[in-house]
């Protein structure tokens, strides 16, 4: 049963532009544990699912030093208090947790997991072009001479 909804979301992950590759990790025995999609930006996001409903979809960016993002519904009652509980988002780091906005359909959810990716890698990579273009700008306007030294 999970083996079939993996393959499905490995089908709707392999359509997104920011998902290189994707494969299943299984366990020593044979069962799958995870989905394991590759992100454009050298990252990896993992997404476990079981047939009780419980859910991870786990991007980690500690390769790029940018922390990690967890959307899952492990009931820590440290995160009561958050308006969709046990639903929430870890948010850079494991305890900056938000609400979660996710659906609880798989594909829908995997959709929306992945366009909060696209949107995040696209918002640095806007920041550092602007970052890049300012730089450039500023090149232009101020002309090098051995006396700025």
């Amino acid at each position: 049963m999970i083996l079939n909804l993996y393959h499905k979301l490995i089908e709707i992950a392999n359509e997104h532009f920011i998902v290189n590759s994707s494969k299943i990790i299984y366990l020593t025995s044979g069962e799958p544990q995870k989905i394991r999609l590759f992100i454009i930006d050298e990252t990896i996001l993992d997404i476990w699912l079981s047939t009780t409903g419980k859910y991870s979809y786990h991007w980690d960016r500690r390769i790029n030093h940018k922390g990690i993002y967890r959307f899952d519904n492990a009931p820590h009652n440290l995160w009561s208090n958050i308006k969709t509980f046990p639903d929430h988002l870890h948010y850079e780091k494991e305890d900056n947790v938000k609400e979660s906005f996710i659906s609880k359909n798989p594909d829908q959810a995997l959709m929306e997991v992945l366009d909060f990716v696209s949107s995040i890698i696209t918002k640095e990579k806007q920041l550092k072009l602007n970052k890049l273009l300012t730089i450039n700008i500023y090149n232009q306007f101020v002309p090098y001479s051995n006396s700025n030294i």
